[in-house]
Formats: C-alpha cells, structure tokens, sequence
C-alpha cells in the first residue's frame, strides 16, 4: 500500500478505542508515578537540564493523544498482511515498554534497570516508526515528537543514574 492513500471515512469508535489504550497506559502508569514525585523522585540528585514536574504530564498527555492518532491512521489501513502482523506487534511492544518505564524507575526504584527499559523503548519507537511509515507518512511522522521526547528522557534517565551511583 502507499503510504500516500488516502483513508477511509472517520469513525469514532476506533479512535475512542486507541485514545482509550494510550491514555489509559499514562494513567495507569501515573498511578506509580504521582506518589513518588513529592518523596523518592525529590530526593535525587537531577541534571542541570530536568524540566519542571507539570511538565512531565502535559507532555506525556500530548504525546499519547499523537500515538492515537497514528495509530488510528494505521488501524485505517489495516490488512491481513504479514507486514500488519509485524507493526502491530511492534506498536504493542513499544506501548508495552513505555508502561514498564513508570513502574521499574519509580515504583521499583531500580534507575538503572529503567534505563535498559528506556533504551529499549527507543529502539521500537524508532521501528514503530518505519512500520507506521510503510501505512502513512502522517501516522509516522506523528511519533517523532515521541522519539524526540523519550531520547531526551533517557539522557534524563542516564543522567540521575550517573548522579546517583
């Protein structure tokens, strides 16, 4: 398929379902989060470069309703192909790596485990991309902000790891 094809009519339902997924890892994921801002994550020695705590939210909230999207967008153009089979499975993975972060850096504490988990992530949003670019150049394009924000995130990650050995 071109990724330049045009897509099918809109249809809610769908998108409330990958909207639901996607913010529904965020909040699940913010249930270990939240609690550990104001005691663990406070106490850690941070890079000069951390950004504010509110920031952490909007950000994340952005990016999930943009993974949605794409992921719509792909939904849209979904076939039984062994090339739908692998983005799916690629999508599943990295949404599956994106919520062990929260978990392993703060509700287990383990900076450096959440590291490999980050590096990880990268790798399949990286591929997450190139499947998504073989359905649409929008959806792909519509998680560079996604790599963007996780690669600074892991030089965050890195980062409070060095300083805190």
């Amino acid at each position: 398929m071109n990724p330049d094809t045009p897509v099918k009519t809109f249809r809610i339902a769908p998108f409330a379902v990958s909207l639901l997924i996607t913010l529904g890892i965020g909040i699940v994921a913010s249930l270990f989060t939240r609690p550990e801002i104001a005691t663990w994550y406070s106490k850690l020695n941070k890079p000069s470069f951390t950004p504010p705590n509110w920031l952490f939210p909007v950000a994340w909230t952005t990016l999930y309703v943009m993974i949605a999207i794409a992921a719509y967008i792909v939904w849209q153009h979904r076939d039984r192909t062994v090339r739908f089979v692998n983005t799916r499975v690629i999508y599943i993975a990295q949404l599956l790596l994106n919520f062990s972060w929260s978990i392993v850096f703060f509700g287990m504490h383990q900076i450096l485990a959440a590291l490999v988990v980050i590096v990880l992530l990268l790798i399949l949003i990286a591929l997450n991309i190139r499947w998504f670019g073989s359905y649409s150049r929008t959806a792909a394009w519509l998680l560079v902000p996604y790599l963007l924000w996780v690669s600074y995130a892991t030089a965050l990650n890195l980062s409070i790891y060095i300083l805190n050995k």
